[in-house]
């Protein structure tokens, strides 16, 4: 298991870049980086939460921020790193590098807001401790 500086949990998730992802200029268009990113927080989520969690909440992206460092092309292999960090009340921060799995060179870096939402009332729902440890090592 990887564990980023602060203490949480690295979830990764690979990706291929096919044929629709390619833009006019022969590399992957800005927007699939985007859907990329939330690729991988919907596979982390899925993956750490509980059953129970799952069912209790729902999730809105109120901020992105993307990095674009260099270009993804036809037929590369690549590499969603993601992991939590803040939270404060509602909301959550998530991390995401799309990483060339060939030679490791980060292509984009991304920062997303998420906010918590109760699955029920729809309604914004304080992160509780209990959920920050499923994505966090016990003890960092």
């Amino acid at each position: 298991m990887n564990v980023s500086a602060e203490g949480a949990i690295i979830f990764e998730l690979p990706i291929a870049v096919l044929p629709e992802d390619i833009d006019g200029l022969g590399h992957v268009n800005n927007i699939v980086y985007l859907r990329w990113v939330q690729d991988a927080a919907t596979a982390h989520w899925n993956a750490a939460a509980t059953d129970e969690q799952k069912t209790d909440y729902a999730w809105v992206v109120v901020r992105h921020e993307i990095d674009y460092l260099r270009p993804a092309l036809l037929g590369d292999a690549l590499m969603a790193r993601t992991h939590v960090g803040a939270a404060a009340g509602a909301k959550f921060d998530r991390h995401v590098e799309i990483v060339r799995a060939s030679d490791q060179q980060v292509l984009a870096r991304a920062r997303s807001v998420w906010v918590a939402i109760d699955a029920r009332t729809g309604r914004p729902r304080r992160v509780g401790e209990e959920l920050k440890a499923r994505f966090h090592q016990e003890g960092a």
